[in-house]
């Protein structure tokens, strides 16, 4: 996996670039100290993963976000998102952008090096289950200076793609959006979880979501979910 570091503390970029590169299957293809910097070397470099802070001087980690994963030729990239809060509405931009999650910049190293690896794989980094209802909270709030016309709109065409779904897949979708892993749905549903990776797999096609955590928001987004109060 070719992993980015983009931070603008060079102390904490060398701290993940020896963690990175002591694994046997992981390796750091770059570092960048700004947004700007990161969203031209994911270019260069073509990395699997980019580990983006989401505040940095100049361009910031949410701008470089949206910039990378609205970019036809990065499809395959994956965004996670380093912050030192739990969450925030910049983390839920991010996610709303294309970014696969976060993790707190106070993670232990498994758990960084364990991200890396479920975002590689198409996973959503969402929990633990308090904050990922904090964050379906936010993410059933419409974007800020959101027009009346604009969220209507928005509501048609989520309808839309919802309707090309299948009952089981919409089924899925739901329990996807509520942090099941594909184990915890199989057992749920009476199925294999082979076959509940099939059907999720069908939903992002349909639905034009870029990974699991693009599903979650989708759920959230177009109404199929509700956030509990």
């Amino acid at each position: 996996m070719r992993v980015l570091l983009a931070d603008d503390q060079a102390l904490l970029r060398s701290a993940f670039r020896v963690l990175v590169d002591s694994e046997p299957d992981m390796e750091v293809v770059g570092e960048a100290a700004d947004g700007a910097e990161a969203v031209a070397l994911t270019r260069a470099t073509r990395a699997d993963v980019v580990l983006m802070d989401i505040r940095m001087p100049g361009t910031d980690g949410l701008a470089a976000t949206r910039t990378i994963c609205a970019d036809p030729g990065l499809a395959g990239v994956r965004v996670v998102m380093l912050t030192t809060f739990e969450v925030d509405e910049y983390v839920v931009g991010a996610l709303r952008a294309g970014a696969s999650g976060f993790l707190g910049k106070g993670a232990e190293p498994d758990e960084l090096l364990g991200a890396i690896r479920l975002a590689a794989a198409g996973e959503a980094l969402l929990s633990p289950a308090a904050t990922k209802g904090l964050i379906a909270r936010f993410l059933a709030q419409p974007e800020a200076g959101a027009e009346t016309g604009e969220r209507s709109a928005a509501a048609a065409a989520y309808a839309e793609r919802l309707a090309a779904l299948t009952g089981r897949e919409r089924e899925v979708l739901v329990l996807v959006g509520g942090g099941h892993s594909n184990d915890e749905i199989a057992r749920r549903l009476a199925v294999s979880p082979l076959t509940v990776k099939t059907h999720v797999n069908r939903a992002m096609a349909k639905l034009g979501a870029r990974d699991r955590a693009q599903l979650v928001v989708t759920a959230y987004e177009s109404g199929l979910i509700r956030p509990r109060t």
